[in-house]
């Protein structure tokens, strides 16, 4: 049993076409191709055909309102859809729009309240917003008024729209220190920072971190950057580490085996893959 923390369907409602993302498409040109080669998971059947087959407990989609800076959303209604039509295994996070001030908390709380969501998505990068913007107090603010949590977008984006500096974990750290009982997820791991967002989730008990949108294998290679998270991953943040394919940019059962495949004990790697998350999301 296993529960995806970040996976997008197949289905044209759920997809963002924009072009700030064009360069993602470059970045991950040869997992994507591994994902439509596979034939395993590009329908919506054998999408959800390979969820049961890893026996999913949950899968998380993500909503995201990007209409003030790129003009693309995907609707919080759809993700609640989509949830709706194919079972409690899928979870949706709402996304909201910072720049729409007032109306995105609102719309946030509706997103809850009445879609039947179960957290908040935020993409700091493509709200051109680093992860301590005072825009975003008012959402982490609803959010422990909710008891819901959040997915912070943390590390290095690939949009050359963006800067890279909004992913920087020095925020998340800021952001800690003002609204210590919110729980948040930062994903994906902090890459480049590695070093300071372990320093981050080191010192604030409900920080969790997100191992999605990179390949596992790399966390056992040297010198890949990433190595610094399965020393303290099976350590002192063994309880902290969360996992999610990023489906489609990975495909979901490759990087279920190459999570497997890590010198972690059979406890630790329950945790990364089932426990932590259900705590996070309180399942």
């Amino acid at each position: 049993m296993l529960i995806d923390f970040s996976s997008r369907p197949p289905v044209p409602e759920l997809t963002l076409q924009a072009s700030h993302l064009s360069n993602y498409r470059r970045v991950y040109q040869a997992s994507e191709a591994q994902v439509q080669q596979s034939g395993g998971e590009d329908t919506l059947a054998e999408y959800l055909a390979t969820y049961e087959r890893l026996n999913a407990r949950a899968v998380v989609l993500k909503a995201r309102d990007l209409e003030s800076t790129f003009g693309a959303k995907i609707a919080n209604e759809d993700v609640a859809r989509f949830c709706q039509q194919h079972g409690p295994r899928y979870l949706g996070f709402a996304g909201v729009d910072p720049h729409k001030g007032m109306a995105a908390v609102r719309e946030l709380e509706f997103a809850v309240r009445e879609l039947g969501l179960k957290g908040l998505n935020v993409q700091g990068f493509e709200h051109k917003l680093a992860i301590d913007d005072p825009l975003l107090y008012p959402l982490y603010a609803k959010c422990i008024e909710l008891d819901i949590p959040v997915n912070i977008h943390c590390g290095a984006n690939f949009s050359t729209h963006c800067l890279m500096e909004y992913g920087h974990p020095r925020g998340l750290d800021r952001v800690m220190c003002q609204f210590p009982e919110l729980r948040v997820c930062a994903s994906p791991p902090g890459w480049p920072w590695i070093q300071e967002l372990i320093g981050v989730a080191w010192r604030h008990p409900n920080v969790w971190i997100g191992v999605l949108a990179v390949r596992p294998k790399l966390l056992g290679k040297a010198n890949s950057g990433y190595e610094p998270l399965l020393q303290y991953g099976k350590s002192v943040l063994k309880h902290r580490m969360i996992w999610g394919s990023a489906f489609p940019m990975m495909p979901v059962e490759r990087t279920v085996a190459e999570l497997q495949a890590l010198p972690l004990s059979d406890a630790v790697r329950e945790a990364w893959m089932l426990r932590n998350a259900e705590a996070f999301l309180r399942l």
